[in-house]
């Protein structure tokens, strides 16, 4: 399996949990709409309903409305994804997430300064459908396959993580189905229970409606 690019995605983290302190003492209460889960990885979570912290999520979510709506850029090819979705539709969950993960998966790992020409870019489903990316770019692709399948945003969150084996940091996809989370993973091939890995440490986690930032 690649390794990760840890600096510029190291530098960012940093960024952004010293700016948490500051917007959690502003804002009180978690995402609406939020259910309630077992903490990620044994960790006391922190819920915010603010995504300014996040303006590269904020961002590809934009960007990924603005494509399905129409775009002249060979980037923007939605054949892949309507297919993959089309075929899906009315499906199991389980087969749902298992199929997600895998397809997923088999996109190439490639760092953002060589697939980008920029030390940490988040890309759209479409974008990493034609151009592979790293680890964020695979959990978001996952975050937008189950969304458009159905799945709401309390059930999924995106989180950004230290791999304590490797010493990097790394972002996977969490699915809750029925009270217990599943962890969507490049690195691992197939969807495994969030408890039974040891050595994920999380930073924060992020959906559609806020995020958490999570403590030991």
């Amino acid at each position: 399996m690649a390794r990760l690019h840890p600096f510029p995605r190291r530098a960012f983290l940093r960024c952004a949990i010293l700016a948490a302190a500051a917007v959690l003492l502003l804002e009180s209460g978690g995402p609406a709409g939020a259910a309630t889960y077992p903490a990620l990885f044994s960790t006391r979570e922190i819920p915010s309903k603010s995504l300014k912290l996040f303006p590269k999520w904020r961002g590809v979510l934009e960007r990924f409305v603005e494509e399905k709506n129409g775009c002249a850029s060979p980037l923007c090819n939605q054949e892949y994804w309507k297919r993959l979705l089309d075929g899906l539709a009315g499906a199991d969950r389980t087969t749902q997430i298992d199929t997600i993960n895998r397809e997923m998966n088999e996109k190439l790992y490639i760092i953002d300064p060589i697939n980008w020409g920029v030390p940490d870019y988040w890309a759209t489903p479409f974008q990493f459908d034609r151009k592979n990316g790293d680890c964020e770019d695979y959990a978001i692709a996952k975050f937008m396959a189950l969304r458009a399948l159905g799945f709401e945003n309390p059930e999924m969150r995106v989180v950004v993580l230290n791999d304590l084996n490797l010493g990097i940091a790394h972002a996977i996809l969490v699915v809750y189905v029925d009270g217990k989370a599943l962890v969507l993973d490049n690195q691992i091939k197939s969807v495994v229970p969030a408890d039974s890995i040891r050595h994920y440490q999380p930073i924060y986690s992020v959906n559609e409606d806020g995020w958490w930032l999570h403590r030991p």
